[in-house]
């Protein structure tokens, strides 16, 4: 059996840095694209972005395809930082089974006021 080949680092390490610069130069493309089409403003919280804060709205892929990137837009909405991570952390949740959607969302388990009501009355007496 031959000897196992020892890897090519610095072969390795020019495929990643190439790699990397075409995932940012694509990035890059729709993001500007995307800043021109729709609005500066957050699609789920409707927070209003400026220049000087700009770098907090994000491009969402709606189908989670990065690679899908019509130039009309149809598969991007405009995210701020915080919705974009909800977005994506709800498609976690919902591919390990643990989040309940209906028609208006996922909704959580989880009702931290549930009692509140109750509580705040029994203060009262």
């Amino acid at each position: 059996m031959p000897a196992p080949k020892t890897p090519d680092h610095a072969r390795l390490d020019q495929l990643v840095a190439d790699v990397r610069r075409t995932a940012e130069r694509r990035e890059k493309d729709y993001r500007e694209q995307a800043l021109k089409i729709y609005p500066w403003i957050c699609g789920r919280c409707a927070r209003e972005f400026t220049q000087a804060n700009l770098r907090e709205l994000t491009v969402h892929h709606r189908d989670h395809n990065h690679d899908n990137n019509p130039s009309d837009g149809s598969n991007w909405e405009l995210l701020c930082l915080y919705c974009h991570d909800n977005e994506h952390q709800k498609q976690i949740e919902a591919s390990a089974g643990r989040s309940i959607e209906t028609n208006r969302g996922s909704l959580a388990s989880h009702s931290p006021f549930a009692d509140l009501k109750a509580l705040l009355q029994k203060d009262r007496k």
